[in-house]
C-alpha cells in the first residue's frame, strides 16, 4: 500500500507516530463494526482527505492482519468498500466539488449523495442503511470537537452511532505532513491561499500568505502548507454572527461581518481582574481602568469591572456570569504559563469544557524555555479543549488565548497591556477580533459648587440628553460631539456663569 510505504520510508517521527495512533483507532474501529456498519464523511477539505487515505491504509492493513496468506496481501486486489458520505451544498466551491467526484472515482468511492443539512441527512441514511459508526476528520481546535474523544457516541437528539476520530489529535503541520509526504492530490484551493474551507460564503484566502505584490489585479496568495503558524489556520475564515438584538453580539461569536457593522450603535465589555493580592489591598489594579479607556477609544461601553479571587471556583463563576451579558470579556492577572495559574482553567470550567494538553502550544513553550520545559510540561499547556484560539502577534513574546468571548490577557503592568492593546488592534484589522464602533467624545467641567447644588439641574440634564453619559465628576461621554457640546452648554446656562470651569 503506497500510503503505509510512503510513512515508514519518511523520517518524520512525529507524523509515524500520529500515522501509527490513527491507523490503531481505524483498525479497532474495524475490529468492532463490520465494513456494513461503518460510514466515513468526505467533504474534499484536507482534514478528510488524510483520513479517505488513512482509511485507505488502514482497511488494507487490517485485511492483510486477518488474511490468511501470512498476512500479505496485494494493494491491487484491496477495493475500499467503506461507504463514503458526501453533503453537496449548493454554498460549496466548485473546486470542492469537483475534487470530491474526481476523488471518488478514482479511488472508487462508494458515494452516498446527501442533499440535505447534516442532521437530517444522517437521520434519513441511518434509518436506510446498517450504519452504526461514522468516520470523521475531526480535529481538536474545530468548533464541533469540544468534548470528544476518539471513540465518541453521538450528541443527545441526534441519531444513535459512534462518532470515530483518528486525527483527532492532529493539528496543521501533520495534516500537511501527511499529505506532502505521501504525494496524495488535495483540492486545488489549498495552492491559491485558502488554509481552512467553509462555503463560499464565509471563506476566503488566508491574508497572512499575502505575497504583497502583484503584476495583474488579482492578489496572489502562497500555498497552504507554507503558513509558519498552524494556530492560525481560520484566519481565512470570515466571522458570522447572529442577528444583533440592541447591539448584542453571539457569546460564542469571534467578529463581525461587515454588514452587520453597520447596525451595531453599542458592544459592551466586561473586565475581571484575578488576584488575592488586589482584593487585600497589597496591590493596586491599574489595568482594570487602562483597559477601560483603550475600550471606550473603539466606541465600547464597560458594563462591570470585577474584582474575584485566584481560585477556578470564582473565576468560573465570574466569567460565566459575564460570557453571556456581555459581547466581550477581558480577564488578567497572575497568568502565564505557569504551574499555579487558575485563571485558564477557571474559564474552561465556566464553559463546560475541560482542561486538554495543546501540541502546539507545548511546542511554543519548549521553543521559549528550552530544556526547562520537562516533567510537567503537559500541564503548562494545557488549555481549554476545542474553544481556545491561541491569538499570536510578533510582537507578543507569548500567544494571548481566546475562548469564544472571552480574551485571556497575561499583561502584569500597563506597559505590557498596551503593547497587547495595538496587538489586538492589529490583528482585529486582519480578522475582525474587535469591531471599531464611533469612539466617544468627552468634556470634563469642574466646580466648587457643593453637590445638592448641581443636584437638581445634572437630573433634569440626563432626561433631556440620554444618549450623554453624566457623571459626578462632571464629565459628559458621547458619540455625538455636538450633543456633548449641547448637553454641557445646557448645564452652563442653568447656574451662575463662572460655576463651571472646562478641563482638559
Amino acid at each position: 500500500m503506497e500510503i503505509h510505504e510512503a510513512i515508514q520510508r519518511c523520517d518524520d517521527l512525529r507524523l509515524k507516530t500520529k500515522y501509527n495512533n490513527a491507523i490503531n483507532v481505524i483498525c479497532r474501529a474495524l475490529a468492532l463494526y463490520s465494513v456494513e456498519e461503518v460510514a466515513f464523511s468526505f467533504n474534499g477539505g484536507k482534514d478528510s482527505t488524510v483520513l479517505l487515505h488513512l482509511l485507505r491504509a488502514g482497511y488494507y492493513l487490517h485485511i492483510s492482519e486477518n488474511s490468511q496468506c501470512n498476512g500479505v496481501v496485494s494493494a491491487k486486489e484491496v477495493a475500499f468498500p467503506i461507504r463514503t458520505i458526501y453533503f453537496e451544498s449548493a454554498s460549496a466551491f466548485p473546486e470542492i466539488n469537483s475534487f470530491t467526484y474526481e476523488t471518488a472515482e478514482r479511488y472508487g468511492l462508494q458515494m452516498e449523495i446527501i442533499r440535505l443539512d447534516f442532521k437530517s441527512g444522517l437521520e434519513a441514511l441511518l434509518k436506510a442503511k446498517p450504519i452504526r459508526a461514522i468516520f470523521l476528520g475531526v480535529r481538536i481546535g474545530d468548533p464541533t470537537a469540544v468534548g470528544q474523544e476518539q471513540f465518541s457516541p453521538s450528541s443527545p437528539g441526534w441519531p444513535p452511532f459512534m462518532r470515530v476520530n483518528p486525527i483527532l489529535d492532529w493539528s496543521y503541520r501533520d495534516v500537511w505532513a501527511f499529505l506532502l509526504t505521501c504525494k496524495v492530490q488535495y483540492c486545488s484551493l489549498y495552492d491559491k491561499g485558502y488554509t481552512s474551507i467553509g462555503s463560499i460564503h464565509d471563506t476566503v484566502p488566508n491574508c497572512l500568505l499575502s505575497m504583497g505584490e502583484s503584476t495583474s489585479s488579482e492578489e496572489k496568495f502562497r500555498p497552504a502548507y507554507t503558513l509558519a503558524d498552524g494556530r492560525l489556520e481560520r484566519a481565512g475564515r470570515a466571522k458570522k454572527f447572529s442577528s444583533p438584538v440592541h447591539g448584542r453580539m453571539s457569546s460564542a461569536s469571534d467578529g463581525l461581518g461587515s454588514g452587520e457593522k453597520s447596525q451595531i450603535s453599542m458592544l459592551t465589555a466586561s473586565i475581571i481582574a484575578v488576584g488575592d493580592e488586589i482584593l487585600f489591598g497589597t496591590v493596586e489594579d491599574k489595568l482594570g481602568s487602562f483597559l477601560c479607556r483603550k475600550l471606550h477609544s473603539i466606541g465600547w461601553t464597560v458594563s462591570q469591572l470585577s474584582v474575584t479571587r485566584n481560585d477556578i471556583d470564582s473565576v468560573a463563576d465570574e466569567v460565566e456570569k459575564k460570557r453571556s451579558s456581555s459581547d466581550m470579556v477581558f480577564i488578567y492577572g497572575g497568568l502565564g504559563p505557569l504551574h499555579s495559574d487558575v485563571t485558564v482553567a477557571g474559564v474552561a470550567k465556566a464553559f463546560g469544557v475541560r482542561m486538554a494538553p495543546d501540541e502546539e502550544f507545548e511546542e511554543y513553550l519548549r521553543h521559549h524555555i528550552g530544556e526547562k520545559c520537562t516533567g510537567d510540561r503537559n500541564e503548562m499547556a494545557q488549555l481549554p479543549e476545542g474553544i481556545t484560539e491561541l491569538l499570536h502577534h510578533e510582537k507578543l513574546p507569548w500567544p494571548l488565548i481566546k475562548c469564544h468571548n472571552v480574551i485571556i490577557l497575561n499583561a502584569t503592568n500597563v506597559a505590557e497591556l498596551d503593547l497587547q492593546w495595538n496587538c489586538l488592534i492589529d490583528l482585529s484589522t486582519a480578522n475582525g477580533l474587535l469591531v471599531t464602533l464611533e469612539p466617544f467624545k468627552s468634556k470634563h467641567l469642574s466646580t466648587k459648587l457643593l453637590d445638592v447644588e448641581v443636584a437638581q439641574p445634572l437630573s433634569k440634564l440626563c432626561l433631556e440628553f440620554p444618549d450623554i453619559y453624566i457623571a459626578l465628576i462632571i464629565s459628559f461621554e458621547g458619540k455625538d460631539q455636538a450633543r456633548v457640546e449641547a448637553a454641557t452648554s445646557a448645564l452652563c446656562k442653568t447656574l451662575d456663569a463662572g460655576a463651571f470651569t472646562e478641563v482638559d
